[in-house]
C-alpha cells in the first residue's frame, strides 16, 4: 500500500489548513456529534429495557454514585454492602463519579423520580463522551493531514461510536472516558509545531488517566518514553514541549493525588489505582524530565541520551523501593480458586490463544485493525512519511495491542488509538484514486483500505462465518459480538429482586454475577460480585456452593448470612455443582434441603430460589 504511494506520480497535498479553529472544526464536530447521538437514540433507547448498561461494571458504578450522593465521603471508596463484614474497598475513581453525580443531581431539580433522573443521566454521560471521542480523533486527523484527515477522522470515530457498546446510553463504567483520554493524548503528541501548550495538554490528560484506572498506565509509560526520547534526539529543538509534558504531569499527577487519595491512605500502595506507587513514580519521572530538559541545554545528543538513562535507571530503582509488587500482574495474587471459576472465564480478561480456541469469530473485530494499524505506521516509518508522529503512533498502539494479547479488554485502546494513522493513509489513498480515476489500482487500494480499518467489518466477517449473512445483518449482532460479554444474564430480573427487597435487609449469599444488581435494588450486604478486591467475599460464596450441606453451614453462619439466593442457572453454579457432586448447591438443585434453611415462596421460576438461613 505504501509502496502503492511511493511509485505512484506525485500529487500536490492540497489539504488546506483552516484559518481558524473555529471556522472548520467546531460547525463539523457538531454536525458528526448530532448525527451520531440522534442514530443512537433512535436504535437503541426505544429497545432497551432498562437505563443502566448490561456491564456490571455500570451497575456497580451507578450504586457507588448513589452512595456518595447519599452522604459518603468523597476519600471513601469503601463498599460497606460488599464481601464480608467491614465491606470491601474499591479501586475505582471518584473523578469517574463526579460528573455522572454532577447530572444526576441537575436533571433530579426536574425530574418526575430519582430515577428517572438517573435515566436521564445515564442517557447523556455516554452520549457526551461519545462526542469528545469524535472530537479528539478529528483534533488528531486535523493536525496530522489537515481538513480533508479531520474529516475521516471524524468519519472513523463516528463510526466506532455507533458500533460500540461502551458508548452507548447506560454505558457508565471508565473504559469509554480512557478511549477518549487515549485518543487525545495521541493526538496532542503528535503536534508538528512541537507546541508547548500541547504537551501541556498531553502531560494533563496523562495525569487523569492515571488517576481514572491502571488499564492506561502502561500506555501513558509509553507516551511519557516517546516524549523523553524525542527530547533525547533533538535537543533544545524540543526543549520547551519536553519541560511543558514534564512539570504538567508532575503538577497534575500530584493535584489529583491529594484531591483523591485519602490522607490516611497517602503511605499505602496498591497497583490497581492512583495510590503512592503511581503517584510517586510519575511525579518523580515528570519533573526529573523537566529538570534535564532545563539543565542539559548545551549538551550533545550522546549526552542527553546518557542522561535519560540515567533517569531511566533511577526511576527503575524507584519502583524496586516503593512498589516492587507494581513490576508484575495486579492480578498475580488472586487465589487460584478464583482464577479457575471466576477469572478464566471473565471473556474481557481472556489472553488472545483462549480467544482464539473458544470464539475465533471475534478475533477479527478485537484484534485486526491493531495489526494493520501497526503495519501502516511501520511502513510509513520506512517512508519516511511523517517518520516521527508514525513512531509515536506506532508505539502507543503497539504498547496497547501487545496488552491485548494478554488480557483481550487491551482491544478497546488498540482500536480507538488506530483512528489517527489510518485516517491519514485514507486520505492519502483517497488523494491518489482522485488524481488518478482511470487507476483502477488506485480505487482498489483506498476501497480495501477503509474496510480494514474499520472494526465492525471485521466484526460483520466473524459473525458471518458462524451465523451465516442473514443473521449478521443486524445492530446487535455487530454490536455484540466485538463487546466483551457478561458470564450471565439469570437471576437479575426485577421480579427476583422485588422479592429480595421484601426481605429485611441482611447478608446475601449468591452468584457473583448477580451481586452488582442486588446492591442496586436492595438494602441487603452481598457477600460476592466480580471484583478481584473481595477475594474474601468471593471465596466464601464458592465454599459455600462446593461444601457438605454439613460444612455449608459453618460458611453461612460464619459470614452472617441471613438468606442464601440460590441460582440454578448461573454457570458459575453449574460449574460448581460439576465439581461437587455431593456439595449444597448440587443437593439444592435436586431438591434436598438441608433443615437450617427455609425455602421462601418462588416468584421466578427461572431465578432465584431463595433460602432463609434459620437462626439458632
Amino acid at each position: 500500500m505504501t509502496a502503492f504511494l511511493r511509485h505512484s506520480p506525485v500529487v500536490p497535498d492540497q489539504r488546506r489548513r483552516p484559518a481558524g479553529f473555529w471556522d472548520r472544526f467546531f460547525p463539523s464536530l457538531l454536525a458528526y456529534a448530532i448525527v451520531v447521538i440522534a442514530a443512537l437514540l433512535v436504535f437503541h433507547v426505544p429497545s432497551a429495557t432498562d437505563y443502566v448498561g448490561k456491564d456490571n461494571d455500570d451497575v456497580m458504578r451507578l450504586v457507588e454514585v448513589r452512595d456518595w450522593l447519599s452522604g459518603q465521603s468523597w476519600f471513601d471508596l469503601m463498599q460497606y454492602r460488599l464481601g464480608l463484614e467491614g465491606g470491601t474497598l474499591m479501586h475505582w475513581s471518584r473523578l469517574v463519579d463526579l460528573p455522572i453525580g454532577g447530572l444526576i443531581r441537575f436533571f433530579s431539580l426536574f425530574a418526575a423520580s430519582p430515577e428517572q433522573a438517573e435515566a436521564l443521566a445515564l442517557t447523556v454521560w455516554p452520549l457526551l463522551l461519545g462526542a469528545l471521542f469524535i472530537a479528539a480523533a478529528g483534533f488528531g486527523g486535523r493536525r496530522m493531514g489537515g481538513v480533508s484527515t479531520m474529516h475521516i477522522g471524524f468519519g472513523l470515530a463516528s463510526l466506532f461510536v455507533f458500533t460500540s457498546v461502551r458508548f452507548y446510553p447506560g454505558s457508565i463504567d471508565h473504559h469509554n472516558l480512557q478511549q477518549v483520554l487515549m485518543v487525545f493524548l495521541a493526538a496532542c503528541l503528535i503536534d508538528r509545531r512541537r507546541g508547548g501548550l500541547s504537551h501541556v495538554m498531553a502531560g494533563v490528560t496523562a495525569a487523569i488517566a492515571i488517576a481514572i484506572g491502571a488499564e492506561t498506565v502502561p500506555i501513558v509509560a509509553v507516551a511519557c518514553a516517546c516524549v523523553a526520547v524525542q527530547w533525547a534526539w533533538h535537543g533544545e529543538a524540543f526543549g520547551a514541549p519536553a519541560r511543558a509534558f514534564g512539570l504538567s504531569l508532575s503538577l497534575s499527577i500530584t493535584a489529583l493525588f491529594v484531591a483523591t487519595v485519602p490522607p490516611a491512605h497517602y503511605g499505602m500502595v496498591t497497583c490497581d489505582n492512583l495510590s503512592l506507587g503511581f503517584y510517586s513514580l510519575t511525579a518523580l519521572g515528570g519533573a526529573g524530565l523537566f529538570l534535564l530538559a532545563l539543565g542539559v541545554k548545551g549538551a550533545s545528543q550522546k549526552q542527553r541520551f546518557l542522561a535519560l538513562g540515567g533517569l531511566g535507571i533511577a526511576m527503575l530503582a524507584a519502583a524496586v523501593l516503593i512498589a516492587p509488587q507494581c513490576l508484575g500482574s495486579p492480578l498475580s495474587g488472586l487465589d487460584p480458586m478464583l482464577r479457575d471459576l471466576w477469572l478464566n472465564n471473565v471473556t474481557e480478561a481472556q489472553p488472545f490463544l483462549s480467544q482464539l480456541r473458544y470464539e475465533p469469530s471475534t478475533v477479527g473485530g478485537f484484534y485486526a485493525v491493531g495489526l494493520f494499524a501497526i503495519a501502516i505506521c511501520a511502513f510509513r516509518v520506512l517512508d519516511r512519511e511523517k517518520t516521527e508522529i508514525h513512531l509515536v503512533l506506532l508505539a502507543l498502539i503497539g504498547i496497547a495491542w501487545i496488552i491485548s494479547l494478554i488480557q483481550v479488554r487491551g482491544s478497546f485502546l488498540a482500536n480507538a488509538l488506530t483512528i489517527l494513522p489510518l485516517s491519514l493513509i485514507i486520505d492519502d489513498l483517497r488523494r491518489q484514486s482522485h488524481a488518478e480515476p482511470e487507476n483502477i489500482n488506485a480505487g482498489f487500494v483506498y476501497v480495501i483500505t477503509v474496510l480494514m480499518s474499520v472494526p465492525v467489518v471485521w466484526v460483520f466477517f466473524g459473525a458471518v462465518s458462524t451465523k451465516g449473512i442473514g443473521n449478521s445483518i443486524s445492530i446487535s449482532a455487530l454490536t455484540e459480538a466485538s463487546a466483551p460479554k457478561r458470564t450471565a444474564e439469570a437471576c437479575t430480573s426485577r421480579t427476583d429482586m422485588k422479592a429480595l427487597a421484601a426481605l429485611p435487609p441482611g447478608v446475601i449469599a449468591a452468584p457473583s454475577e448477580s451481586g452488582a444488581t442486588i446492591l442496586r435494588y436492595t438494602a441487603h450486604r452481598v457477600l460476592s460480585a466480580p471484583y478481584h478486591r473481595n477475594q474474601g467475599g468471593m471465596l466464601t460464596e464458592l465454599h459455600i456452593g462446593l461444601a457438605s450441606a454439613k460444612e455449608a453451614e459453618a460458611f453461612l453462619r460464619g459470614a452472617q448470612v441471613t438468606v442464601l439466593a440460590f441460582c440454578a442457572t448461573d454457570p458459575q453454579t453449574q460449574a460448581l455443582k460439576r465439581l461437587k457432586p455431593d456439595g449444597l448447591y448440587a443437593d439444592l438443585s435436586n431438591g434436598k434441603v438441608p433443615p437450617y434453611l427455609q425455602a421462601l415462596p418462588v416468584t421466578d421460576p427461572d431465578g432465584f430460589r431463595l433460602y432463609r438461613v434459620i437462626s439458632r
